[in-house]
């Protein structure tokens, strides 16, 4: 493992740890809160909170899963466990999402008094900041780290930063409401705040569940990235033609594979060190990547200076393949 991968797993493994410590602290503090204040709300946030708290430990367990090299049984690797824990992470936040719209239509149709609200309302407070701070350190963390799972818990934090500064500003609106309007029965805005929340809750979920299930099933690097390896290619004086461009990614790390088309007197060796520079390339621009290139010897006959650069034009080349009955486009 290299001297960069070693600091992007200290970073992972950080971050995801930082998260337990923060879940583990705002459980408490909340199953305090909610009992002393008498709120349904603040309670069920304490297992929302509980429900992070699982999920940062599955994001510790990825991390470390994920950075395991590969072996025989796992020749590719195990990128694909942080795709794995996005996809139960996103379930997670669903659930999450569920019982705080159960417990806020419950709380719509049988209304509680509220003690001690000033308690309530500092502990969402507290927990909305420090779920600000440490979500947007794994976001950063996931970012730089191309870490699924990091983001996957970011996203679990950042959805409890809404959740409770609803629930606080529906008990603080109570209250002020209370003294202000005594005979005005506010016990509903606490319930319809965390149900709004819920629904963006479900939307993050939803988002999440898309990004890990692209991993899972091995869809493309996005267009720009491909876009870019393809201009590098072309770019190549010696390269007549590319095809067959497949790639995926699995957690951090990309797999990407192409067939090159070079002159087919051309020698083996020269013909490597094309391939080294393309991969050289493409790992200096994308860490964690494996690049298979098959080489193929260009089937049309063209003047020897061709290796120089092919002197046909797109249109001449596809019309030269095609009186020979070759099935596969250059460049594509």
């Amino acid at each position: 493992m290299g001297a960069r991968s070693m600091t992007d797993q200290r970073r992972k493994s950080r971050a995801a740890w930082l998260s337990v410590a923060s879940n583990t602290t705002l459980v408490v503090l909340k199953i305090a809160a909610g009992l002393l204040v008498g709120s349904v709300s603040i309670l069920s946030e304490a297992i929302h909170s509980g429900v992070d708290l699982l999920a940062s430990f599955i994001a510790v367990m990825a991390v470390r899963a994920s950075s395991k090299p590969p072996d025989e049984r796992h020749p590719f690797g195990h990128g694909k466990v942080e795709s794995i824990s996005g996809t139960i992470e996103a379930l997670l936040i669903f659930v999450a999402g569920g019982w705080i719209i159960y417990e806020a239509i419950h709380k719509l149709l049988a209304p509680e008094p509220l003690q001690m609200v000033h308690w309530g309302v500092a502990v969402m407070g507290v927990s909305a900041l420090a779920n600000a701070a440490v979500s947007s350190h794994l976001f950063r963390v996931g970012r730089d780290t191309d870490s699924l799972a990091l983001i996957a818990d970011g996203w679990h934090l950042r959805t409890d930063v809404w959740t409770s500064l609803g629930v606080a500003l529906g008990m603080l609106a109570i209250s002020v409401g209370g003294w202000l309007a005594p005979n005005l029965d506010l016990t509903w805005v606490d319930p319809v705040i965390a149900i709004v929340v819920a629904l963006m809750i479900l939307k993050a979920a939803y988002d999440l569940t898309g990004q890990s299930s692209r991993d899972l099933v091995d869809t493309s690097l996005p267009a720009d990235e491909e876009e870019l390896i393809k201009r590098h290619i072309r770019s190549q004086h010696q390269v007549l033609g590319f095809h067959h461009l497949r790639t995926r990614k699995a957690g951090d790390l990309r797999f990407i594979e192409f067939h090159l088309m070079v002159e087919a007197e051309m020698t083996v060796l020269e013909s490597h060190r094309i391939t080294e520079r393309l991969t050289e390339w493409i790992q200096e621009h994308y860490p964690k990547s494996t690049i298979t290139i098959h080489v193929e010897p260009c089937e049309l006959k063209c003047p020897p200076h061709c290796v120089a650069g092919c002197v046909l034009t797109d249109e001449q080349r596809a019309a030269r393949r095609a009186d020979q009955g070759a099935e596969t486009p250059l460049g594509q």
